[in-house]
């Protein structure tokens, strides 16, 4: 076993505190990874409060990181010491059900073995994620990353980003669409910047006026405060997708309102408590409202190819590991712009 060391939630309750722990050794198919910098999810916050159960405590949350090879397995071929690279939401699956073989490992039928709070395959001890030094994975679940970036920016591009960008590419979003994005936070503001490279005519709908810059700074061609109801009127049966990322409990019947028949809502948040529809909101625009998680490993890759020639990167504000229960009180109160990233070398 290689000792670590990390952040870990001990329980619902107390803040995130300083853990020694072990990993399991570099076997022939792994890659393991100095950890540079791991962004933080709202994810992360939910599993450690045990907001969606089963969380198996201690809790070392992160599924966005970026990291230094430093060490490879005999019979790894895709990885070199030295290089950068980046690990996401899973760092294995049973990579033989239907799902896995056509990659979509996200949907594993078995289930894939999450980043963190996850069985670790063959241990009798949950995976620990990134607010940690370092972490050991399958080759296959091993991301390359351009160097040549700003590495801090890139790191919520292996959540945020793919949440964002699977469903864009799944319902082929492009020039011609108009799209709206409902929520301008860490999958928010990636949606408008993804979906407005792709050629989409994007509108982002808020309850705050003051959001109207930030979200034209970031791509957005137009922005309707939903708590007008004139400029609410004047968007009704009129886009052809909603990007939905919104966790809290919200009326789906507006928002599947302002769809045009045929137009589509993608569910990207999960909020505490089942959300408000009635059935004629769709029957009567043959609308439809649909789901999506994260991308598989090779969409993952693509998106991560797609934002290095596009120029894409998240707006990030980095902090030290030391930080981090104020992040999260912070990022309760939606005070971030528009995702936090630790450096680890502050750990």
């Amino acid at each position: 076993m290689i000792p670590a060391k990390g952040y870990a939630a001990f329980d619902p309750v107390q803040p995130l505190a300083p853990y020694d722990f072990e990993r399991r050794d570099v076997g022939p198919h792994d890659v393991m990874l100095e950890i540079l910098f791991c962004g933080v999810c709202h994810s992360d916050l939910h599993t450690v409060r045990s907001e969606w159960g089963g969380a198996m405590y201690p809790v070392v949350p992160g599924h966005e990181i970026v990291g230094r090879v430093v060490k490879v397995g005999d019979l790894v071929n895709k990885f070199e010491v030295g290089e950068t690279a980046g690990v996401g939401c899973m760092v294995d699956s049973c990579r033989s059900c239907s799902s896995c073989s056509e990659g979509l490992e996200q949907y594993c039928e078995i289930g894939f073995t999450g980043t963190y709070n996850s069985p670790e395959p063959g241990l009798d001890t949950p995976t620990y994620g990134g607010y940690s030094n370092r972490i050991i994975v399958r080759e296959e679940f091993v991301l390359k990353i351009r160097e040549d970036q700003d590495l801090a920016r890139v790191a919520p591009l292996l959540c945020a980003g793919i949440t964002t960008y699977s469903p864009l590419r799944q319902w082929k979003v492009g020039t011609g669409h108009k799209l709206a994005v409902v929520g301008l936070g860490g999958l928010g503001h990636m949606a408008v910047k993804l979906a407005a490279s792709m050629g989409a005519e994007v509108t982002v709908l808020s309850t705050s006026p003051d959001k109207e810059a930030d979200a034209k700074s970031l791509g957005a061609h137009k922005f309707v405060v939903t708590k007008d109801a004139k400029a609410l009127e004047e968007v009704r049966n009129s886009f052809d997708f909603i990007i939905n990322t919104v966790s809290a409990k919200v009326s789906l019947d507006m928002y599947a309102s302002l769809l045009r028949r045929d137009g589509t809502m993608i569910l990207l948040g999960v909020p505490p408590e089942a959300p408000e529809l009635h059935a004629a909101t769709l029957i009567f625009g043959r609308r439809r409202i649909a789901g999506s998680l994260i991308g598989g490993i090779a969409e993952t890759q693509e998106m991560l190819d797609y934002c290095a020639e596009h120029d894409i990167l998240s707006d990030v504000e980095v902090i030290p590991i030391d930080s981090i229960n104020e992040a999260y009180e912070r990022m309760l109160k939606g005070d971030v712009k528009y995702r936090f990233v630790i450096d680890m070398s502050s750990l």
